[in-house]
């Protein structure tokens, strides 16, 4: 919606891969809670058109969700990180238990 705040219902619905109804349904809810805005085209030749915009509430929560997004990733990464150093620890403890001694 963003990128394209022209875009149908019926597109956006396609894009999505869900029913009309879904997505009517959907952006009702999201203008309820004040998280898009209805703009009508009062030149458009269709009197349906109209174009979904991000509320400051909405960009406020988009914000909101991008930074537990991004906090999420990073936990993930720093998991990731210390789980590879722990079976580094581990293969070189193992290799050294392995290697012949020689006197």
């Amino acid at each position: 919606m963003e990128a394209n705040p022209q875009m149908s219902q019926r597109d956006l619905a396609d894009a999505l891969g869900v029913s009309l109804g879904k997505t009517n349904y959907c952006l009702k809810a999201l203008l309820d809670k004040g998280f898009i805005k209805m703009q009508s085209f009062r030149k458009s030749q269709n009197k349906l058109a109209y174009a979904y915009l991000l509320t400051p509430v909405g960009i406020t929560e988009k914000a909101g969700l991008t930074v537990r997004f991004l906090e999420r990733k990073v936990a993930e990464f720093e998991s990731l990180t210390l789980e590879i150093e722990t079976l580094k620890s581990e293969m070189n403890t193992a290799q050294s238990k392995s290697a012949p001694i020689h006197d």
